[in-house]
């Protein structure tokens, strides 16, 4: 009973402290940051993002409509609408970006249009709103990065 105990008590802590540490992670100061990777995965859900607005708008003409395929194009095109947003609010504006540093206005000027095109990137099939993103996370890349066009 004593040992079964001692199981027990074991597992929970195990998983008390690796669910805490896992959550964690990204907003402790750790110092490893890789921001250039974080705009590659960007550009890979803006990518995305339109691939599946242009398959949506194809399904949709389609004769009997696949709702099935329809549906899994619409919740992916969402998804990666949502992760583009989460890396843009927990990584860039919550850790990356800091008051007081140069660009810092404009940079969350940037961002928060880039929050509200991935959000009309959910709501509809239009796809000027990827060109947007693309625009604006260039724009961001530059402001961010110190590069300015010549």
């Amino acid at each position: 009973m004593r040992k079964r105990c001692l199981q027990i008590l074991v597992l929970l802590s195990l998983v008390f402290f690796t669910a805490s540490n896992v959550g964690a992670h990204c907003e402790i100061p750790c110092g490893i940051y890789d921001d250039e990777m974080r705009i590659n995965i960007i550009t890979e859900h803006i990518t995305t993002i339109e691939k599946s607005m242009k398959e949506i708008l194809e399904l949709e003409k389609a004769q009997p409509i696949n709702y099935n395929q329809l549906v899994r194009w619409v919740t992916n095109k969402e998804e990666h609408a949502t992760r583009l947003q989460e890396i843009v609010t927990q990584y860039f504006m919550t850790q990356r970006v800091k008051p007081g540093t140069k660009n810092y206005e404009k940079n969350l000027a940037v961002l928060h249009k880039m929050l509200l095109s991935g959000m009309k990137c959910k709501q509809t099939t239009d796809l000027s709103h990827t060109g947007t993103l693309r625009s604006l996370l260039k724009e961001f890349h530059d402001l961010y990065f110190g590069h300015t066009e010549k």
